[in-house]
Parts: structure tokens; C-alpha cells; sequence
């Protein structure tokens, strides 16, 4: 890893250089690249843009976020690039790193996120901010699972791509709008589905990710683990976890996609629930990505499993 952390920087400290001669458009009949950083964002972009432009997701299929470390050779896709989107330095914090290192003349930088409130970890589980006692400020970077947050996060990318392709800022400014109109869609379709559920708790066996989501339609989270998928529950916190499964009856313990699905697991057997999952679309898996999986198809399928163990009508 410190030979990896080397090789960065020394081409951090090259790029500049090297894009003093890169032309601010791209070679008559190409078209510009947009670097993407997570799922949602490739998704969205990708709808927005349709052809005329080519959209990369940077992070390898089956790769979890959390755990990703930029590669030299993605350092100078980005310098290539005539856009970068990611989502805000709390998800991504290598990539706000990198971005001081990079020539910044020809290549405009999107945060998606920029201007959406943060969830403050602690604070909201199962109760109101404001009643929650004071302590060390943790926040949720997964804000793309508040569908209104995700209508923000089209706006942005929207603005990013007009910059870079204003003759046909028509053309994205349409498709930007219907993508949001799948979104408020897809929000109404939640907010109907989970209106009527036995159980208002969402029990994960995973890291907190979807606070966000449990919030906007008035669900109880409680995750094992915090906010970052390397952290570990203690031994009191299984306990307690496990008591509040057999407490609210709980009928499903809800894994996570590209988790080890280890603690759910152990949940289940230790209360008899059943394991379902959740996608938290940060990512794919090769088979999902190569089959072109949609956001719309990962939240569709959240909203089944949802349904299905909290036992709504």
C-alpha cells in the first residue's frame, strides 16, 4: 500500500505538467469523458448525457466504496476527463484529496451532493435531532437514497454537463427532467408501499447506510455496524441488537450488497428472522453492471424485500 500511496503522489505532482498541452475540447468527432466516482452518480449521468458523451464509472465492479483506493492509472483517466463527478468528501474523501493535486483548467468538478443536509449519525436513529444528547458529530454520506436528495444530485450533474456541452443544453436539460420525474415517481411508490407495514424498524446486519432512506418514510434504523463498512459491532452491541430483533418480533434482519452478509446471518440464527437484502447502489456487481442494471432497478427490488419483511399490506 506505501508503494501504491508513492506512485500516486508522484503522478499527482506530474499531472500538472502534463495537462498544460491538453486541449480544453476534445478531438474533432470525440466526445467528452465524464469520470464517475459511485453508481448512482455513472447512472444518472450516464441518463442525462444519452450519446453525447462517454461516461466511466471509476470504481471496478464488486469493488465496495469504502475500501476503494484510487490506481495511478485512474489519476490520468480523471486528468483526461472534461468532467469529474463525485458526491462530497465525507463518501469519497480520497477523491477531494486528489483533486488538489490535479490541473483543474480543462476539467470541471462536480459535488453532487454540494448543499444537501447532512444526517447526523447518532442523532436520528429512532428519534428527533434535536433530542438527542450532545457528542462527537458523525454524518451520513449516503444521501443519494433520500430520493429528494437524489433530484438535488441530478441538478448538479445537469449544471456539470451544460458547462461542458452547452450547444445541446436543451437536449440534457429534457432528459435531466424526466429523470427526475422517475425519481418523485419512485419516492411516491415507497412512501405508498411502506405506508402500511406491521413493523416500522429496519434491523441491518450491516454498516448504517440507509438512514437516510428510513427517515424521508418514517422507519426505525438500527445498524450493527457505523458508518463505514470496515467497523466491527462489539459484543454488548450484538447483545443489544439481538435483544431489540426478539423485542419488536422482527420478522426479517436486512444484509447489504457487496458485505459480507456474516452478521445478518448471525442475527437470524440467533432469533429465528429471515435475511433479505438492501442495496445501497454504491456499486455492482460485474454480472448486474455488464446486464445493465439501473439505480431504478436496485431500489425497485429494495422496496420488494422492504415490503416483505416489515410485513406490509
Amino acid at each position: 500500500m506505501r508503494v501504491k500511496l508513492v506512485w500516486v503522489w508522484l503522478l499527482l505532482g506530474l499531472l500538472p505538467l502534463a495537462g498544460c498541452d491538453r486541449p480544453a475540447v476534445p478531438p474533432a468527432g470525440g466526445r467528452p469523458l465524464v469520470v464517475t466516482t459511485l453508481f448512482p452518480l455513472y447512472d444518472f449521468t450516464r441518463t442525462i448525457v444519452g450519446d453525447r458523451m462517454k461516461v466511466q464509472l471509476l470504481l471496478p465492479p464488486g469493488v465496495e466504496p469504502h475500501h476503494f483506493e484510487p490506481r495511478p492509472e485512474d489519476l490520468l483517466t480523471i486528468q483526461r476527463a472534461s468532467l469529474f463527478v463525485y458526491t462530497l468528501p465525507a463518501m469519497e474523501p480520497w477523491a477531494a484529496r486528489l483533486l488538489q493535486g490535479l490541473d483543474l483548467r480543462h476539467l470541471r468538478v462536480v459535488e453532487a451532493a454540494a448543499g444537501v443536509r447532512l444526517r447526523e449519525i447518532g442523532r436520528e436513529e429512532g428519534g428527533d435531532d434535536e433530542d438527542a444528547p450532545a457528542g462527537p458529530h458523525r454524518y451520513d454520506p449516503h444521501v443519494w437514497l433520500d430520493f429528494a436528495n437524489a433530484q438535488q444530485m441530478v441538478e448538479q450533474i445537469l449544471a456539470g454537463v451544460v458547462a461542458v456541452d452547452p450547444a445541446h443544453a436543451a437536449e440534457y436539460r429534457d432528459r435531466a427532467a424526466a429523470l427526475k420525474a422517475r425519481l418523485v415517481t419512485l419516492d411516491r411508490q415507497f412512501r405508498e408501499g411502506l405506508s402500511s407495514c406491521r413493523s416500522r424498524v429496519v434491523l441491518q446486519g450491516g454498516h448504517n447506510a440507509f438512514g437516510y432512506l428510513a427517515r424521508r418514510y418514517g422507519l426505525t434504523y438500527l445498524a450493527a455496524e457505523g458508518v463505514t463498512a470496515d467497523t466491527e459491532p462489539t459484543p454488548r452491541q450484538m447483545v443489544a441488537l439481538v435483544q431489540q430483533v426478539r423485542a419488536r418480533k422482527a420478522q426479517a434482519v436486512f444484509s447489504e450488497e457487496l458485505v459480507s452478509p456474516r452478521l445478518a446471518e448471525t442475527l437470524a440464527a440467533e432469533t429465528g428472522a429471515q435475511v433479505l437484502r438492501l442495496n445501497g447502489a454504491h456499486n455492482l456487481t460485474k454480472e448486474q453492471f455488464e446486464r445493465g442494471v439501473t439505480f431504478f432497478d436496485l431500489m425497485e427490488q429494495n422496496l420488494q424485500n422492504l415490503k416483505q419483511g416489515l410485513g406490509c399490506r
